[in-house]
């Protein structure tokens, strides 16, 4: 029979023997001590059991109590674990797991404010109400609730404790302003992802805990934390009990979550207790906002600060005194109204959820018939979504179970082995982990029930082992997205500077290293971050390398100042100057071709004096490198400072860098030319030219210089040492192209591009021996000193001012060679004569050609 309304009331009154024994109550914000008192108070009785509302907490605690009493004293129960040696005394448990039907001296609840949690406060009020030591029971939790501990439990002491250290509100804080040892806490995985990944970027890592995670992961997490690998701790709302930690400072990153059926604002009390996580023991802490999230209301800060806040109006209760007669009425005893004024009904829990769907299904129900099926049934009902894939997932497992376990009698091997082979795999990313790791918990929970599994101790174990190595390997991946330790050990320094030099030291390859760490490579003056560092823990680099600088770079910029000509270079193809190999600089626009202007980098360590006094040497190993690559132009120069008829002359070659038209007007006597030409200069084409200036380095050189002088781009020119060229097919040379082409010295004639010297020697040479003999043949290897195709050479002749009178082709009458092709006299005065007088020895004639059987003998003949 279910029980009736009065017998219910009656069950939720402690037992008589118990009756006389004191129940206390220890009130106050967080770092009270509270926790540290109910421990010394278990273990001064010879039994005990204290419950508290995280897994991670009971596991933390029962270390503690095994340090003092040891192994064989203490005992662990959880959800998920169970460790009860024989002659165990005290226990530590989670609230859900605390055995109820275990006799002993001293019972205590942990955060018994989470009687009015909407989703376990049913349970923490059902311990409240029920669970009693035989010498002394403690409650601890937050002063909101002791209003209700007085209408509940008459007689009840209550003891307020004040906080043991201040709790300032600060304001929003950028996330990168924020101090070290501080905690961001966010309301979603995604959330807590996002903010860690920028505490990356910025600060060199930080620790992850969020409650989806499993003990032993937040452990290794908060490990890390402690042991100050890494400065911050980004975290969900799970820190906000029991976890004590070197926090110094909590900032909210949101003031809303999702409870579960919706999302709603924070309480003053709740902010209260994440944010009281900042300061331990005697040492102050703060607490504020950060990123998008908007300021506390004054009055909420205020509350927080002075830990003033609303009395809970109500507590969440469910009956604990079931019927077990059938599904229904175990619902119908779960359903019941509370007794007592200041209880409301709890929520529909996952457990309830299950049981509703359940038993509305006809496998089941035919299931439930026989005696003692239906407490079996709200057993599994009771087993934890940790998975969080939907009601309808979990309905379904629990399903499972229950049909095997009526069916088998207990979960055999052979069918859970499969279903932990699906999640024994350790490959994915910390998401896929993660989910496999709620799962295994499932499973752990499940070996707990001895009376459930085949070899109970073989499946503890089992489960176990695989729930330490899949939160091992999520810590790995964790530290390994969240932490760089290198970055955090930079920012730690950088933090702790205060401005003052670091150790550093840049290698004779140019490694830069701060601290120990390579932090990347000097270029030159330029840092190049280490490129196998992630590109977010670039700016943190270029901190470190900032500080690093202040010392190496003047020692740096010294080292240059004294370093030889040689291990500088000119890059006559892009301007670039480099210093062993390093750009430094590079050449620009002057106010002269062949004076350039020489710009010195602007990298980011070098002060505005530095950069003048790298450019001053730069300028004089350019000038020195114009003087000798272009010494005879400097030399001619020179060499002509004393005969004003020539130093214009000369001068104008040196602005036009090495190539210059001779005027119309220009009167060069004899003598003049005479010693033009000893001083390497040549006249030929009405061009002054030096050919010495048109070897490859030279040539490269000047080219460089024209295009910096002029600002246009410099056609494409033949290869180093080539003679012609021809021109790609489709190309088209602007006016300006072909003068800037002849100024470097590349004739363009027809489709080639023929280089000067050899294009002013070839005419001369032709062009004197048509004029004394009065025409001759036209020899092949004409076409190999041009360096072009022997079929073109016809076009190429003509183009640079010759005459060619082209082979002439036998009739079918006459017998013999062809006629040659002849090299004819010119009509006109040659290139650079003009202006001259012409006698008629010099004018040429006309070539008469033999048109008989015997003309090419007759040509030979007159060659001869």
């Amino acid at each position: 029979m279910m029980d009736t309304p009065s017998r219910q009331a009656s069950s939720l009154r402690p037992p008589a023997s118990h009756a006389d024994a004191p129940v206390r109550a220890v009130l106050g914000p967080t770092n009270t001590g509270k926790t540290h008192l109910a421990l010394e108070r278990m273990l001064a009785h010879t039994s005990g059991i204290m419950g508290f509302p995280l897994r991670l907490l009971a596991r933390e605690n029962y270390e503690r109590m095994v340090r003092l009493k040891g192994v064989r004293a203490v005992g662990l129960i959880t959800g998920e674990e169970k460790i009860i040696p024989s002659g165990a005394r005290w226990f530590s448990c989670t609230v859900e797991a605390m055995p109820m039907d275990r006799a002993v001296e001293f019972i205590a609840v942990d955060e018994i404010q989470l009687c009015a949690d909407p989703e376990r406060g049913h349970v923490f009020t059902d311990r409240l109400l029920n669970a009693r030591g035989q010498a002394e029971t403690l409650f601890l939790g937050a002063d909101t609730i002791a209003p209700l501990l007085r209408s509940l439990i008459p007689g009840i002491e209550i003891e307020a404790r004040p906080r043991l250290s201040n709790l300032s509100y600060t304001g929003v804080t950028r996330l990168s302003r924020l101090p070290p040892r501080s905690a961001i806490v966010a309301f979603s995985a995604g959330d807590v992802y996002a903010i860690a990944e920028a505490i990356r970027r910025r600060r060199g890592g930080c620790a992850v805990v969020m409650g989806q995670l499993s003990p032993r992961t937040r452990n290794a997490q908060v490990e890390l934390y402690q042991k100050r690998e890494v400065d911050y701790l980004v975290a969900t709302d799970a820190i906000g009990m029991g976890l004590n930690m070197d926090i110094q400072h909590v900032a909210f990153a949101g003031l809303s979550k999702f409870d579960g059926s919706h999302r709603r604002m924070l309480s003053a009390a709740e902010i209260a207790q994440i944010a009281g996580r900042a300061g331990r023991g005697a040492q102050d802490g703060t607490f504020g906002t950060t990123g998008d999230c908007p300021p506390l209301p004054d009055h909420v800060a205020e509350a927080v600060e002075n830990h003033q806040f609303d009395t809970l109006r109500h507590l969440f209760w469910r009956n604990s005194a079931l019927d077990y007669t059938s599904p229904r009425t175990l619902y119908a005893s779960l359903c019941q109204k509370p007794p007592y004024p200041g209880l409301r009904a709890a929520e529909p829990a996952s457990d309830l959820i299950v049981l509703s769907a359940l038993m509305r299904d006809p496998a089941i129900q035919s299931l439930t018939r026989e005696p003692g099926r239906t407490r079996l049934l709200w057993e599994v009902c009771q087993i934890p979504d940790f998975r969080k894939l939907g009601e309808d997932s979990h309905i379904r497992q629990c399903a499972q179970i229950f049909t095997v376990l009526v069916r088998e009698g207990r979960l055999p091997s052979s069918w859970l082995e499969p279903r932990l082979a699906n999640l024994e795999r350790t490959e994915g990313d910390i998401e896929t982990l993660m989910q496999r790791l709620m799962g295994i918990r499932i499973w752990a929970y499940v070996a707990t029930r001895s009376d459930w599994v085949e070899d109970p101790q073989l499946w503890r174990s089992r489960t176990r082992t695989l729930e330490d190595t899949l939160s091992d390997l999520l810590h790995e991946g964790l530290a390994a997205r969240f932490v760089d330790k290198r970055a955090t050990s930079l920012a730690r320094r950088l933090e702790e500077a205060d401005g003052s030099p670091l150790l550093s030291a840049i290698t004779r390859s140019g490694d830069v290293s701060v601290e120990g760490h390579t932090v990347g490579h000097m270029q030159g003056f330029t840092f190049i971050p280490d490129p196998e560092a992630a590109r977010s823990d670039q700016p943190l680099l270029m901190r470190a390398a900032r500080r690093a600088a202040r010392s190496e770079i003047p020692r740096r910029v010294t080292q240059f100042l004294q370093s030889p000509d040689e291990s500088l270079t000119l890059d006559a193809e892009t301007g670039t100057l480099l210093w062993d190999e390093n750009a430094i600089g590079h050449l620009q626009k002057g106010e002269e071709l062949l004076r350039p202007a020489v710009h010195a980098t602007s990298a980011e360590f070098l002060e505005p004096t530095h950069r003048e006094r790298i450019r001053m040497r730069l300028n004089a190993f350019v000038a020195a490198t114009l003087q000798k690559t272009l010494s005879p132009l400097f030399r001619a120069a020179s060499a002509v400072a004393d005969k004003p008829t020539l130093r214009g002359i000369v001068h104008g070659l040196a602005e036009q860098g090495g190539v210059m038209p001779l005027p119309p007007e220009s009167q060069i006597t004899r003598k003049d030319s005479h010693f033009l030409h000893k001083l390497g200069l040549r006249i030929g084409g009405g061009l002054l030219f030096c050919p010495q200036l048109l070897r490859p380095r030279p040539m490269q050189l000047r080219a460089l210089l024209i295009h910096l002088h002029t600002g246009r781009p410099m056609p494409p020119l033949p290869k180093p040492g080539a003679v012609s060229s021809r021109i790609p097919p489709g190309t088209s040379l602007s006016v300006q192209d072909r003068h800037m082409l002849l100024q470097t010295g590349w004739q363009t004639v027809g489709n080639f591009l023929i280089r000067l010297d050899s294009a002013q020697e070839i005419y001369q040479t032709l062009s004197e021996r048509a004029a004394r003999t009065g025409g001759c043949p036209l020899e092949a290897s004409v076409a190999s000193r041009l360096g072009v195709p022997a079929a073109e050479l016809l076009t190429v002749l003509p183009a640079l001012g010759l005459r060619v009178q082209k082979a002439a082709i036998p009739c079918k009458k006459q017998y013999g060679p062809p006629a040659p092709a002849m090299l004819l006299p010119a009509r006109t005065p040659a290139p650079g004569q003009q202006g001259r007088k012409h006698t008629r020895k010099t004018e040429t004639r006309k070539l008469q050609v033999p048109a008989g059987p015997f003309a090419a003998l007759a040509v030979l003949q007159k060659r001869r």
